[in-house]
């Protein structure tokens, strides 16, 4: 057991540490800074990964219907931003998001595919406007490939996490599941309290 909270443990740290941090794209291209983007911010982080988590936990379907509504809903976010269409309290429902999907998987909530798509889908569209709130002189269709990509990328290792634990399937993987969920959901409320 212990050797499995730390295998979960080193991939949440391998998934949080930046592959670079937020890049200038006259220096390195569009596509690049759109990559670097949700990997810089740890509430994105955070988030994205816990709805990988919960989308392995949930299993079926949703392992990728989740993810994808969320990917989905984002580009939407994004697009709304770019055509100048303020969405209100951006920022707080981004860490907000953080908090919520910590404690979906904290207590294991289980949802139809289609129900738990529409939940993180509410929040994505918020991160996907942050996005396109950010995007300065990038360019929109590479620089959306970028961070769609990035996100993509940070639900994988929340879906290969759940499954490496057999949080699906195993007492252990379940319980050591929703430990990560509720050390994300203690994270986002340091987010909102400004420690972390």
């Amino acid at each position: 057991m212990l050797r499995l909270l730390g295998i979960s443990a080193g991939m949440l740290v391998a998934a949080t540490a930046p592959a670079f941090a937020h890049l200038n794209p006259g220096e390195h291209g569009s596509f690049a800074a759109g990559f670097s983007h949700p990997m810089f911010g740890l509430d994105h982080i955070l988030a994205m990964v816990a709805v990988g988590l919960w989308a392995a936990m949930l299993g079926g379907r949703a392992v990728w219907a989740v993810p994808s509504a969320f990917v989905g809903t984002m580009v939407i976010g994004f697009a709304l931003a770019l055509s100048g269409i303020a969405l209100p309290f951006v920022e707080p429902v981004i860490l907000a998001s953080v908090v919520v999907l910590g404690l979906v998987v904290a207590m294991a909530v289980r949802l139809p595919a289609a129900a738990g798509a529409v939940l993180v889908g509410l929040f994505a569209l918020f991160h996907g406007h942050a996005h396109g709130g950010e995007i300065g002189s990038a360019t929109a269709m590479s620089y959306l490939a970028g961070f769609a990509l990035a996100t993509a990328a940070l639900h994988g290792v929340g879906i290969g996490t759940g499954l490496l634990l057999g949080a699906s399937r195993s007492r252990t993987g379940f319980a050591l599941a929703r430990g990560l969920g509720g050390a994300t959901a203690l994270a986002g409320i340091g987010l909102f309290a400004g420690v972390l």
